[in-house]
């Protein structure tokens, strides 16, 4: 799915004409319909993301998930972090993110300098 059909999609789900959505965004009555053949700036793509409450990555589609994450939620481990495309952004069962967490502990208490390093950061 496009760019410009994300955006088609979120505005009917919402009832709202892709023209009402340029013309809140202070877009030309044309520029979102542009984006049938190219991409918009960045810009562009951020103040509509924010104008429906999603992430740009859901407008890119480079997720299905829509949800904009919150400081409080703890970002669960894929199965595509895991290189298993077969998965996709479903997260893992949580026992399996328990020996991932476990594995990495142990390892970065076998590597100290890493931990440090990253607390630097």
């Amino acid at each position: 799915m496009s760019v410009f059909e994300r955006i088609k999609k979120l505005s009917e789900k919402r009832g709202i004409s892709l023209q009402k959505v340029a013309e809140d965004n202070d877009f030309s009555s044309n520029l979102i319909y542009r984006w049938k053949k190219s991409d918009p700036k960045g810009k562009d793509l951020a103040k509509i993301a924010d104008y429906f409450h999603v992430t740009t990555d859901y407008i890119l589609g480079l997720t299905d998930n829509p949800s904009i994450p919150t400081s409080t939620d703890k970002r669960r481990l894929t199965w595509r972090d895991l290189g298993q495309s077969y998965g996709g952004d479903d997260p893992v069962p949580d026992d399996f993110q328990s020996l991932v967490d476990s594995l990495a502990e142990g390892y970065f208490k076998s590597h100290p300098e890493l931990r440090k390093k990253n607390n630097d950061d």
